[in-house]
């Protein structure tokens, strides 16, 4: 059963390959709480907004998946 609050797998793997269309779905996942952190006495500050969206691009294309499987637990 998939949890609909979560971004797709295959949507972040795709994302941090740089496909545009996968890095939007992720900003668009997270706009209202971007938005929300960028609000500045009630009002949304575009400024902080726009930052807060490069540092989110930039931390996908920095992620790396881990190739190793975890190890069993018994």
């Amino acid at each position: 059963m998939k949890n609909p609050n979560l971004i797709p797998y295959e949507t972040i793997v795709r994302a941090t390959n740089g496909e545009p269309e996968a890095v939007e779905e992720v900003l668009q996942h997270y706009s209202k709480r971007i938005r929300f952190a960028a609000l500045e006495n009630g009002h949304i500050n575009k400024d902080t907004e726009d930052n807060i969206k490069r540092r989110l691009i930039a931390a996908l294309f920095q992620f790396r998946f881990d190739e190793q499987p975890y190890p069993k637990t018994e």
